[in-house]
C-alpha cells in the first residue's frame, strides 16, 4: 500500500512542507527520489508523482523551495517566487541541500541511494544540485531550464544527468540545449539529452494550456519521458 505523509523540516527560522510517499509492503529501506516543484510552488502535481516514484519502489519526496505557505495563485505570483532563486542560485543550491539531507534521514531511505527530478523551475534546481557535486547517483531535469548558476565549479559532477526536453520550449530553445550538452561535456559529466520533437514547455503536465506561450500538455512525450526517467533510475540503483 502506497502511504503519503506530510514532511515539515526546517533551516533557521524557516519551515518548509513537502510530502513523502513510499509503499509499506516493501521491507527495508529504499532509494529515495527528491521531486523539485515548477514556479508556482509545491502541489498536487508533484505529490502525485511522489505517489509513481512509490509506485516504482522509491521513496519520492515532493520538495518545498519556497518556504511553507508560499505558493503562488496566479503566473504573476509565481514569477515573484521564482525571480528570487534564479536570481540567488546559491540560495537555490542551499534548499536543495537541505531538502537532501531530510530525504536522507527519513528512516524508509537508503541513504547511499539517492536521486533528483524536477520540472520546469524544478529542473533547474535539481541540475545545480548535479553541478555543486552532490554525492546523488543521478539527476533529471524534465522541461527544465539550463542556464549555468554562476557558482564554483571545481567539485566533479558525481550524478548521472538526464535532461528530458520539448524541442518546441520557448523557454529553452535549442541552442540553450545545446550549450548545456557542452557544458556537462567539459564538465566530464555522465550526461544524456532526450529532446521530443512537437512537444513544447510542461508537457508533462495534464493542466497545461497556453499553447499561444509554447506551454501545452503533450501526453505521448510525457509517457516516453517517465518511461526514460523509470529505465534511468533503474540502472543507477542497481
Amino acid at each position: 500500500m502506497i502511504r503519503t505523509e506530510t514532511i515539515t523540516y526546517h533551516d533557521a527560522d524557516q519551515t518548509f512542507e513537502g510530502k513523502i510517499s513510499w509503499d509499506d509492503s516493501l521491507n527495508g529501506k529504499k532509494p529515495g527520489i527528491l521531486i523539485a516543484h515548477a514556479f508556482g510552488g509545491q502541489s498536487d502535481f508533484e505529490t502525485g508523482k511522489s505517489v509513481e516514484l512509490a509506485e516504482l519502489g522509491y521513496v519520492g519526496m515532493a520538495i518545498d523551495i519556497y518556504g511553507k505557505g508560499r505558493r503562488a495563485s496566479n503566473p504573476e505570483e509565481a514569477a515573484k517566487l521564482m525571480a528570487e532563486f534564479n536570481n540567488d542560485r546559491a540560495l537555490l543550491l542551499k534548499r536543495m541541500e537541505l531538502s537532501l539531507k531530510t530525504l536522507r534521514d527519513h528512516p524508509e531511505v537508503d541513504e547511499d541511494k539517492t536521486g533528483a527530478i524536477g520540472f520546469c523551475f524544478g529542473g533547474k534546481c535539481a541540475l545545480d544540485l548535479a553541478r555543486s557535486g552532490a554525492d546523488v547517483k543521478g539527476v533529471v531535469s524534465l522541461h527544465g531550464m539550463f542556464d549555468k548558476p554562476g557558482l564554483p565549479e571545481e567539485n566533479p559532477i558525481k550524478a548521472s544527468i538526464l535532461v528530458l526536453h520539448g524541442w518546441d520550449d520557448p523557454l529553452a530553445k535549442p541552442e540553450m540545449f545545446v550549450e548545456f550538452a557542452n557544458e556537462m561535456t567539459e564538465r566530464k559529466a555522465d550526461w544524456q539529452m532526450h529532446a521530443f520533437g512537437h512537444t513544447g514547455h510542461a508537457f508533462t503536465n495534464p493542466k497545461a494550456n497556453a499553447p499561444e506561450r509554447g506551454l501545452f500538455y503533450q501526453p505521448t512525450s510525457s509517457k516516453r519521458a517517465w518511461k526514460a526517467m523509470a529505465d534511468f533510475f533503474e540502472e543507477m540503483f542497481v
